[in-house]
């Protein structure tokens, strides 16, 4: 009999020895992550999914709880990436203890294979801490969407006297013992040299091509919005508009009753073709 041989889901240790480019999109739903997963390395459950899934203005909202939910959907649609988790904002920033504490719950409930964080040189010590303690950390250094209101609203990072200090985030996060980092909406030629001084792989997002890996929103990726597309992503899909047309139609049909027609119902005879 032949061994049946079943695929390894992707690790921290096996993203960091990738020689291509990580694959990495956001996912929060269980269909989204069935349909993502066999084309990506990394799967994303960020806290990105407060403003994506819940309609809030910023990510500052999102709890743990909804984290855990959305991190176990993921986990559950998905066999072959690593699944990471964000942690959202305040439950990890007063100090590593209390860092450790919601990473190893995420964890423990969802079965993902890591945490993401953000910060530089002051979240640093929090990095080592979860690290020796068998937490894998992936770093989000750049733009950091939780810092909203100190970045002084969602910009580019990185011009002039600020490059030093994100370079400096960079290479605290990866002493620290982070396996990869995020570079978010960084100046181009900034987020190339981090990704050119580091050992470890980037990921960017408004970043470089230079850099390690890629990732976006799925949502943002796949078109399902209109109202607004970030410079730095690319839609390969119109999806909402097809979303949009399917509804109309459906709202139509109902309307002048051409649907339900006698095959979707029960115990009405088909029409003779």
């Amino acid at each position: 009999m032949s061994k049946h041989v079943t695929a390894r889901r992707h690790t921290p240790r096996s993203l960091a020895a990738l020689d291509a480019p990580i694959v990495a999109l956001t996912a929060y739903t269980t269909p989204m992550a069935r349909l993502m997963d066999p084309h990506c390395d990394l799967l994303l459950v960020g806290d990105s999914l407060g403003m994506v899934v819940y309609g809030m203005d910023s990510t500052l909202a999102v709890t743990p709880e909804m984290m855990i939910a959305h991190g176990q959907a993921v986990v559950r649609g998905s066999k072959n990436a690593c699944v990471a988790i964000d942690l959202p904002f305040g439950s990890y920033q007063q100090s590593p203890q209390q860092a450790f504490a919601v990473s190893a719950e995420i964890m423990a409930k969802t079965g993902a294979g890591c945490v993401k964080l953000e910060g530089g040189v002051e979240m640093a010590e929090t990095v080592h801490f979860l690290t020796q303690r068998g937490i894998p950390v992936i770093g989000h250094i750049g733009l950091k969407p939780q810092a909203v209101h100190t970045h002084g609203g969602f910009r580019t990072v990185g011009r002039g006297s600020e490059a030093e200090q994100v370079m400096q985030d960079a290479k605290a996060i990866e002493a620290a013992g982070a396996f990869s980092v995020v570079i978010e909406s960084t100046m181009e030629p900034l987020a190339r040299e981090i990704s050119e001084t580091l050992s470890i792989p980037t990921i960017g997002i408004g970043a470089s091509p230079a850099c390690g890996g890629q990732v976006l929103v799925g949502e943002d990726m796949l078109g399902l919005f209109s109202d607004f597309t970030p410079r730095f992503v690319k839609r390969f899909a119109a999806i909402g508009e097809q979303v949009d047309k399917a509804v109309a139609e459906y709202a139509a049909a109902v309307r002048d009753r051409s649907f339900p027609g006698p095959e979707q119902c029960v115990g009405m005879p088909k029409k003779e073709s």
